[in-house]
């Protein structure tokens, strides 16, 4: 075995020392073929180009690994032609400027280097057309700067199918005919100083008019408006009579289905829950983590970068890795929520791990969030889920978290099962529960400064380890949450205070356990989670509460909720106890103090005693069970 090991690592390091000396082959051969190679005359065969991430040679970008990520040779008066079959033969490759030089011919086969991120030939003598298709199939580029050469012909269609293109740069040159329809929402572009003419498309109403000045262009954002002739016209007209058919015809098949609908059972939460868990929107496409490492260029030339950071670790006990450790890592979707979506990435000879991602995260500076991050980075706590590390871009961020193998207790409370998989019985659920209110009271103490120490505590956002431990995630995150988005979408902002008199409290949290206690008990989703803006009145406690207020009955508990024997008087401790968190008035909320010591007393059975006045059946409690003293309970759930 230690053999093999040995010859394991053998081949390991013979395979390295051979790239990297193939890897000075080539870089000496591009250097050959220029026309004045004098600038890069350090660039010697018996030197490293990198010394892990420090570069020995001029204009060499060195990774953390000592690998070639790219070339910035700008202002060097380099001439010659660019030869991208040799620099296609250095895999490691991701970015390449040469601008500001005496480059001349066509404008080169970037598509040799399919993992390109970034390009810049501004300010050279590049000339001719660029094909059609020339970046057909660059998933991964997100900056080309083109501009101040001699460039003509047609825009290339195939940069519109770019999808994280975020920077085209492209004026100063003499391309000409109409300007495609470009889609990408983030993307910043300038035409300007070409012979482009015809209407601007309207994926790109909302640039800079500079962008186009210089042509002959017409339609927002400039001034001058497009003349419509006669045939467009005529286009038009039959353009609306089609869409009035396609209305009427919409209208007739949307009475029908209300028609049908009246038939069909009202308040189905359990279909509406399924429905969202198993049919996932997303699917997987690991150019969505890509366009989050940021190329290494934008470090060293931080003019280009707009915000762009490393990969910032808040715990000292975990494994260090870097983006391209998550590049190189086998990705899955786990879902999207209201934040983003969240990657599984199972880490080369480590663990796996959880990358979200958050677009809705500007409502603090740079060092605010930092700050935030590392706070929350030191919080540990065995129902909490620990914060790894954080990705800092301006107008996106990225978390990193451990990965909870059995998933969230969403997921197991309303998704689909296998067949002949049972539910969560009640000693599970009671666990869980207990877990969640230790986790909450922990947030409490630590967070004392935050009226919402979690903010977004519901289902979906408890998750379960490998032994079904809870663990509490996207705590702690309203500071940094842009505030509109925070209340469009956090379950804090659904309570009754927010709903009622725009406000939080320290209670707010309280009652968002209350809802996730009934949750458990009864199998029921809280409905009013999925509208956007304030919540409303909760179906949820509504219903628990008009069942309760009639008859206390066993149906009010999940059918599929194993492990009930003897257990009921207990279920129902904890159902006073969700109900006493869901208080809609402030005053007669418990406090979290309260609710954590009444659950942390619960047991999984009572005595035959004390609650034998519930039935054999299981149909009904007596009045009896409702007045325990260890309860002060009202039951007003919503104000008369």
């Amino acid at each position: 075995m230690a053999s093999k090991k040995w010859l394991l690592l053998a081949f390991f390091l013979f395979t390295t020392v051979l790239s990297d000396t193939t890897d000075i082959t080539n870089l000496i051969a591009f250097k050959n073929s220029l026309g004045n190679p004098k600038p890069l005359s350090d660039w010697n065969p018996d030197v490293e180009p990198c010394n892990l991430d420090k570069e020995n040679w001029t204009g060499i970008i060195c990774g953390k690994n000592g690998s070639v990520l790219g070339l910035q040779l700008e202002n060097m008066g380099l001439t010659g032609t660019i030869n991208m079959d040799i620099l296609s033969e250095i895999p490691s490759i991701r970015t390449l400027s040469f601008a500001n030089n005496g480059f001349g011919g066509s404008m080169p086969d970037v598509r040799k280097i399919g993992l390109l991120r970034s390009i810049y030939l501004s300010n050279n003598n590049f000339s001719g057309v660029i094909g059609n298709d020339l970046f057909a199939g660059m998933s991964s580029m997100r900056k080309i700067e083109v501009q101040s050469n001699k460039f003509s012909g047609r825009i290339p269609e195939s940069l519109t199918g770019m999808s994280i293109l975020v920077d085209l740069q492209m004026q100063d040159n003499e391309f000409e005919g109409e300007i495609p329809n470009f889609e990408q929402k983030r993307l910043k572009v300038n035409f300007a100083n070409n012979r482009l003419n015809g209407p601007i498309p309207r994926g790109l109403m909302n640039q800079n008019a500079t962008s186009f000045a210089g042509n002959n262009l017409c339609g927002e954002p400039l001034t001058n408006l497009c003349k419509i002739s006669k045939h467009k016209h005529t286009l038009k007209t039959f353009i609306v009579a089609i869409v009035a058919i396609i209305i009427v015809l919409t209208i007739i098949v949307l009475s029908l289905l209300i028609i049908r609908s009246k038939t069909k059972p009202k308040n189905n939460y359990k279909y509406q829950q399924t429905t969202k868990l198993n049919n996932n929107p997303y699917k997987f496409n690991t150019n969505e983590i890509q366009m989050h490492h940021h190329e290494e260029d934008e470090e060293k030339n931080p003019k280009r970068s707009e915000n762009g950071g490393k990969l910032q670790f808040v715990r000292g006990d975990r494994e260090r890795f870097d983006l391209q450790d998550l590049l190189r890592a086998s990705a899955e979707v786990l879902g999207g929520g209201s934040f983003g979506s969240s990657y599984k990435a199972s880490l080369l000879g480590g663990p796996a791990v959880v990358v979200k991602r958050f677009r809705e995260m500007n409502n603090v500076k740079k060092e605010g969030f930092y700050d935030h991050m590392r706070r929350l980075g030191n919080l540990s706590h065995p129902n909490l889920l620990p914060l790894v590390a954080f990705y800092y871009k301006k107008d996106e961020k990225l978390l990193i978290t451990d990965f909870a193998e059995n998933g969230s207790l969403a997921s197991h409370l309303h998704g689909k099962r296998k067949p002949n998989e049972s539910g969560l019985d009640w000693p599970t659920r009671l666990n869980i529960i207990k877990g969640v209110a230790q986790g909450l009271d922990y947030l409490y103490e630590e967070l004392p400064n935050l009226s919402l120490p979690h903010g977004h505590l519901k289902s979906s956002n408890v998750l379960l380890n490998k032994t079904f431990n809870p663990l509490l995630a996207d705590y702690g995150l309203t500071p940094v949450v842009n505030k509109h988005h925070g209340q469009e979408f956090m379950v804090a902002y659904k309570s009754p205070e927010f709903t009622h008199h725009d406000r939080t409290t320290t209670k707010t949290d309280v009652w968002c356990l209350g809802i996730l206690i009934l949750e458990m008990l009864t199998g029921k989703f809280p409905a009013n989670y999925l509208k956007q803006g304030k919540g409303g009145s909760s179906d949820l406690e509504t219903w628990v509460n008009s069942v309760v207020r009639e008859e206390w009955t066993g149906e009010v508990f999940d059918k599929e909720m194993k492990g009930m024997k003897n257990c009921e008087g207990e279920m129902l401790k904890l159902l006073k106890i969700g109900m006493c968190c869901c208080e809609w008035s402030i005053d007669k909320r418990w406090d979290l103090k309260v609710a954590v010591e009444k659950i942390s007393e619960l047991k999984e059975r009572g005595s035959d005693e004390e609650y034998s006045s519930y039935t054999s059946d299981g149909d009904a409690y007596s009045s009896r069970a409702m007045t325990d003293d260890d309860f002060s309970f009202s039951a007003n759930l919503k104000p008369t």
